[in-house]
């Protein structure tokens, strides 16, 4: 399964996994959504430490829940970002929708 989700109070996190392509991004929208919208965080957080590839699907996805925890009145963090990952996504303006942190090899997570 391309995503794990976990409650924790005030927070919903996604972990995501493997390939993040327009085949995969239809039921990791859906599964986060659900769950979102069941618990109403103040938080959702997209960890993607394990996510191998993603291509503008994974821009969308995070527009998305960007936008949905607009309409929760809540907040967006994406968190353990590769390299590239993190590129692509400041390349596309997301760092002025979400909170983007980069993963750290001698940390667990660095804020950038």
């Amino acid at each position: 399964m391309p995503v794990r989700i976990t409650i924790a109070q005030e927070s919903v996190t996604a972990y995501l996994s493997g390939e993040i392509d327009h085949h995969s991004a239809k039921g990791i929208r859906e599964e986060i959504d659900d769950t979102a919208s069941r618990c109403l965080p103040g938080e959702l957080i997209l960890d993607f430490k394990d996510v191998t590839f993603m291509d503008s699907s994974g821009i969308g996805l995070v527009m998305g829940r960007y936008s949905l925890m607009q309409e929760l009145s809540g907040t967006l963090r994406v968190v353990n970002l590769s390299g590239h990952i993190r590129k692509v996504m400041r390349l596309a303006g997301l760092d002025r929708l979400a909170v983007l942190e980069k993963q750290d090899l001698r940390k667990e997570v660095k804020r950038i």
